[in-house]
């Protein structure tokens, strides 16, 4: 959710030629038009006279992390002469689902593509997305050494159709200074909604322009997944079993938009309009958040900010604490047997421990797998970043957004109910029946 990158427009061979807001009507029509494009165009390409496989990756990455690509790739080629990548195509990764679809209607889509995980089903109706279910079971690390999330973020209809490349989690970051300005105690593991309603309350201090804590109201993805975990704890579901509904009408859906509405009526949160939560986050690195529900994407902005903070689990229902993790993806395109197999190689050798530590660190990831987490190197560096740890641990029971064609559908409405509630134009109950009702009809048509 939080990683910025750049890009020029890939070239097609023939043809009619996103974490921000989530898309909706486009990318479903583009991947209506699919089914008519000729699968491979590239087919045939891609060796040069001395048998050099040539591949283009589009990575979607910006400064730290492009850097860290421009490594590995320097890194591989040395190991692997008769491949060579070509990373000048592509666009920044917010906008990777529009150019991707586009590029397989044409019939020229890359080697490999940074795809984020709710994208992942849309992706997956083109035939030539690879299956790489040989490339993780093949893998130095057991596939099943991999957290939960890491592996059904990429699997779809029970197949891998990626490899994890970005992972993350969810928990609230606490401003130490304003707890202690308060008089209260941070609070810890087992912690309760209400608990979190309080202590937001109680750390409002409008002479002084701070807030308990903040919200993104755009209605966009931003604004929608931090709901999921809530949901999940009350026994709700986001598609229903028989996937002909939603799964978080009733009580779920009401008590988690309760919370939000508790917390609008103690004018205790910042409700942040724009996408992506940006003033919300520089509010806590001013000093005027008391708390926030973020990842570790976020903890190098709080430290430079020299924010005295301290990372605790998400609160719970029932004592227990349920969160998220949103994996982004690297997905392979069939453009023909040779470059298939190189962008195979390719994608399976950044899965290797030491390639895997690399770009973890560098680019903002959490490590992949158990193993990668115990590993002396992965100590050494969390070691380093005070709470790290703790969005690591809580990966042993994160949950993924369903990886269905049908999730945009739902996300759109119910990102429109959380922001009705928020800016109290609407109750828990009505924002919930009309999210129901654009969602469900929506699913109707997807199915």
């Amino acid at each position: 959710m939080s990683l910025n990158r750049s890009r020029i427009p890939p070239p097609v061979c023939g043809g009619p030629s996103r974490r921000g807001v989530l898309r909706g009507g486009g990318a479903m029509a583009l991947t209506g038009a699919m089914g008519a494009a000729v699968a491979g165009c590239g087919t045939g390409l891609g060796v040069d006279s001395r048998g050099t496989v040539h591949i283009e990756v589009w990575h979607g990455q910006t400064s730290t992390a492009l850097r860290a690509v421009k490594r590995l790739v320097a890194d591989f080629h040395r190991g692997h002469p008769k491949i060579r990548i070509d990373l000048s195509g592509g666009v920044l990764a917010d906008d990777m689902l529009q150019k991707v679809m586009a590029g397989l209607v044409a019939g020229s889509p890359p080697d490999v593509a940074y795809i984020f995980g709710s994208d992942l089903a849309s992706v997956a109706r083109s035939p030539q997305l690879a299956d790489l279910t040989t490339v993780v079971e093949s893998g130095r690390v057991p596939w099943k050494q991999y957290w939960p999330a890491a592996r059904e973020g990429v699997t779809v209809d029970g197949v891998v159709r990626a490899v994890p490349a970005v992972l993350d989690s969810l928990a609230v970051v606490c401003n130490k200074a304003l707890f202690r300005r308060a008089g209260l105690e941070l609070p810890g593991p087992g912690w309760t909604w209400r608990d979190f309603i309080e202590t937001a309350r109680k750390l409002t201090d409008r002479g002084r322009g701070t807030f308990g804590t903040g919200w993104p109201a755009a209605g966009d993805e931003d604004t929608v997944w931090r709901m999921w975990p809530m949901i999940w704890d009350l026994g709700g579901e986001v598609i229903a079993e028989g996937k002909r509904e939603i799964g978080f009408a009733g009580e779920p859906g009401v008590r988690s938009l309760e919370v939000l509405a508790a917390l609008a009526k103690d004018r205790s949160v910042y409700v942040d309009p724009k996408p992506g939560g940006e003033q919300m986050y520089q509010a806590f690195a001013a000093g005027r958040l008391g708390m926030v529900a973020t990842g570790p994407w976020q903890l190098p902005d709080i430290r430079q900010a020299r924010i005295d903070y301290q990372v605790v689990p998400l609160p719970g229902f029932s004592g227990r604490s349920v969160t998220i993790s949103g994996p982004d993806t690297w997905s392979v395109f069939d453009n023909g047997s040779a470059r298939l197999k190189a962008a195979r190689t390719f994608v399976g050798w950044l899965m290797e421990p030491e390639q895997a530590y690399r770009w973890d660190t560098q680019a903002g990831s959490l490590p992949q797998s158990r193993p990668a987490e115990r590993r002396p190197q992965w100590r050494a560096y969390a070691a380093e970043v005070p709470g790290l740890p703790v969005f690591t641990e809580v990966l042993e029971t994160a949950r993924v957004r369903p990886v269905d064609r049908a999730y945009p559908k739902i996300s759109m409405p119910f990102g429109e109910a959380i922001t009705a509630v928020l800016l109290g134009r609407s109750t828990p109950a009505k924002a919930l029946r009309q999210c129901a009702d654009e969602a469900n009809a929506a699913i109707a048509k997807v199915r």
